[in-house]
């Protein structure tokens, strides 16, 4: 079984140079991913929070991820407005609780936040309560998170890259390709 670092760079640099960028951040990357693959292999459900700018992908992700083209066991994975529809209007400490509060009763606290957006979007302060939660943040540094700016031009297109590197590595961790302990 192969190292997840060295199998990302592996991949980064197999990819042709449509992922050049990330190789720099690739210590970033592995970091917060291989945690994030630890959780879903441990049949953790996953649930999908993004910005409102994001909103296309959180849909994308949803749509793609257990797609039956990706030949693999389906995740458990629900975006976080399917749980509770109104979490648009939730703001202040004590709302947030009560949704926590949920989400803890509905999934045995076997769930991780998955964010994707700006760090100081108020959609980003539930999942900023837990540890556990796995984070593309922009213009933020934090603690479990592979960061971005916003204002990058290119932004989209290097969130689709990411999501691909993401699939892929969910593959080869799912299929024992790859270690994501070591």
């Amino acid at each position: 079984m192969r190292d997840f670092a060295q199998w990302s760079l592996d991949t980064l640099r197999e990819d042709g140079g449509n992922l050049s960028w990330l190789e720099e951040y690739r210590f970033d990357w592995t970091t917060t991913t291989s945690h994030a693959l630890e959780q879903i292999l441990n049949g953790k459900t996953i649930i999908l929070i993004t910005d409102g700018k994001r909103k296309w992908f959180e849909h994308y992700i949803i749509s793609s991820i257990n797609a039956p083209s990706c030949e693999r066991p389906l995740l458990p994975i629900v975006c976080i407005e399917s749980i509770y529809a109104h979490f648009n209007t939730v703001s202040g400490g004590e709302m947030i609780d009560i949704v926590d509060d949920l989400i803890s009763l509905s999934y045995k606290e076997d769930y991780f936040f998955w964010y994707i957006g700006k760090g100081d979007d108020k959609r980003a302060d539930i999942a900023k309560r837990r540890d556990n939660s796995y984070f593309w943040i922009f213009d933020e540094d934090y603690h479990n998170a592979f960061t971005m700016k916003s204002y990058d031009s290119n932004l989209d297109i290097k969130l689709l890259q990411l999501y691909k590197l993401f699939n892929a590595s969910l593959n080869a961790t799912m299929f024992g390709e790859v270690d994501v302990n070591s």
